[in-house]
This record gives structure tokens, C-alpha cells and sequence, in this order.
């Protein structure tokens, strides 16, 4: 038996049909509201500050001044910058490159039945749930030229003459973090793959195994066409991910050696926090975020045309 407030919402709706599709909206609101205070007012900060002139003078006097795009052409005018965007791109490409690959090879591993199987997923999940401050501060004990197991194991089985300064050496330096958060994306790929993966319906396989049709080419004609929409939300979401990694990357070199391993994110935080220049800082971001958002847009474009076809 309906309760008197549930009748009467059940007559609202019928009085007024237009409340009732407003229903839907009424239920994420309050989530609306909670991202727009906590992501949605920052945000707009920083697109309000990098039109301002706003540095540590100013932040005490609070006194600001509007600048206009002053910040930006000093940011692209800043030779660091474009070498800090550079390191972004290999970063990012490198990392979601290598991800993807691993990924899809433990997703297709996984997706079947064998033994000890739930043990290694397990496993292999277990190292997504440290912090990403944790797991740098791991691999920079791992990659230590004095103590290190790297150079410990490298040297053991002689590949390597004498111990390498992985984290200290600036043509080491990027690899290095590059391993780092290869390591640290893989679980994310292979969970979201492995889900699309076992969602395929076996029918197709079964008449391709009938039809003489081997693993490699089930994975290129069938596997890989079928996930297409799963793929490239995978590399979407690896591409905002990676490109706004900061934890690890300072955990472990700070940007160095010198600027080996300077990318956008540790490059506004070096404008912020060490030269306190907010303003120019500021502008980084909202580069970074108008990056990220060119992404999100061809995803959804490329996420219409899948509906629509």
C-alpha cells in the first residue's frame, strides 16, 4: 500500500508531465552539487587566477590585478615549458602504450579458466590499491645505484658492468618513471579489458575455431574489433590519467635530473610553490585541463558514432 507522499508525487506527475521528467535530474543532484564545491569551484579559480597577476606579493596584499593573457605568453615564452610538454607526450604515449599491451595479454590470459587463476588476479590487483606515493617511494629504493635490487640482479647476472644511477642520470632518468607507472596503470587496463572480454559472446569464437581460424587471428579479426568502443575508453581514460601524473614522478626524481623528467604537472607546481608565481602557475593548468578536455571531446564523439551505428 503507497504511501499519502507517494500518491501525491504519483499525481504531480500526472498534472504536470513535465515534473516528471525532471525526476531523473533530482536523484544526482546532490552529487552534482558536491563535484561542482569540490572540482567545479577550483577549477574556475585557476581559469580566474591565470588571468591575473598572482604571486606571493599579491596573495598577502590581496590585491589582485587583471593581466589578460599576460601568464600564457609568458608560460610559452618560458623554454621550460615546451620541454616540460614534450616529456608530457612521451610520458603519457609510452606509459598508455605499454599498459594497453600488458593488459590486454593478462586480460585475454585471465579471461580464461586455470588453475590458481583468482589467486593471480588477486595478486595482480593487490599492488592498484597502494598509494601511488608508496609505490615511488618503492621503486626509488628499487632503482638505487648504491642498495638497489635492480642493479643487485642486473649486475648478478652480468648485463651490467657496474651499478646504473637510474633515477640520478638524465638518460635513465624518464625511462625510469616510465617503468614506474607502466607498472602502476597495468591492473586498471586489465580489469576493464578483462570485463570486456568475457562479455563476448563464445558463439563467434566457437565458429571461428570451427572455421581453422588460430589465437592471433581471433584476436585480430574478432577480439579487438568487438572491444573497440571498451579499447578506446581505456586509452581515454589512460590518457587523463597519465598525462596529470605528479605524486610519482616527484616522489622519485622531483622533475630531475637537471629537467629529464620535468612534465606540465611538475612544471606548475615548480612555478607554484617555488618560484610563486600563481598566476603563470595557474595558466599550466588550465592548458593541461583544455588538453584533457579536447580528449573527453573526441571520446564522445567517437562514443555517438558506436550508438549510432
Amino acid at each position: 500500500m503507497s504511501s499519502p507522499s507517494a500518491q501525491s508525487l504519483l499525481s504531480r506527475t500526472k498534472i504536470f508531465p513535465s515534473f516528471e521528467k525532471l525526476i531523473p535530474y533530482l536523484f544526482i543532484l546532490p552529487a552534482g552539487v558536491f563535484l561542482m564545491a569540490l572540482m567545479g569551484y577550483p577549477i574556475l579559480f585557476a581559469i580566474f587566477m591565470s588571468f591575473q597577476k598572482f604571486t606571493l606579493e599579491t596573495l598577502v596584499s590581496k590585491q589582485t590585478q587583471f593581466i589578460g593573457f599576460v601568464n600564457y605568453q609568458r608560460v610559452f615564452a618560458n623554454p621550460g615549458f615546451f620541454i616540460a610538454l614534450k616529456h608530457s607526450l612521451i610520458f603519457t604515449f609510452a606509459s598508455i602504450f605499454f599498459q594497453f599491451a600488458i593488459g590486454l595479454g593478462l586480460a585475454i590470459l585471465f579471461s580464461k579458466s586455470f588453475p590458481m587463476s583468482n589467486t593471480m588476479r588477486g595478486l595482480l590487483l593487490s599492488g592498484w590499491q597502494i598509494p601511488s606515493v608508496v609505490t615511488g617511494t618503492i621503486f626509488l629504493w628499487l632503482f638505487n645505484i648504491d642498495y638497489g635490487l635492480v642493479n643487485f640482479i642486473l649486475t648478478s647476472l652480468s648485463l651490467i658492468k657496474e651499478p646504473i644511477g637510474w633515477v640520478t642520470q638524465a638518460d635513465t632518468a624518464l625511462t625510469t618513471v616510465i617503468i614506474v607507472n607502466i607498472w602502476l596503470g597495468i591492473p586498471f587496463n586489465t580489469i576493464l579489458l578483462t570485463a570486456g572480454i568475457t562479455s563476448l559472446p563464445e558463439d563467434v569464437y566457437e565458429a571461428a575455431t570451427v572455421d581453422g581460424a588460430n589465437g592471433w587471428q581471433r584476436l585480430i579479426y574478432i577480439t579487438i574489433p568487438m572491444l573497440r568502443s571498451t579499447i578506446f575508453a581505456v586509452l581515454m581514460l589512460g590518457f587523463i590519467y597519465t598525462l596529470r601524473v605528479f605524486d610519482v614522478i616527484w616522489i622519485m626524481t622531483k622533475g630531475g635530473p637537471g629537467n629529464a623528467t620535468e612534465v606540465l604537472p611538475t612544471f606548475a607546481y615548480r612555478l607554484s610553490f617555488i618560484s610563486f608565481n600563481f598566476g603563470q602557475s595557474a595558466a599550466v593548468s588550465v592548458i593541461i585541463l583544455a588538453i584533457l578536455l579536447v580528449a573527453a571531446i573526441i571520446y564522445l564523439k567517437f562514443a555517438i558514432q558506436e550508438e549510432n551505428t
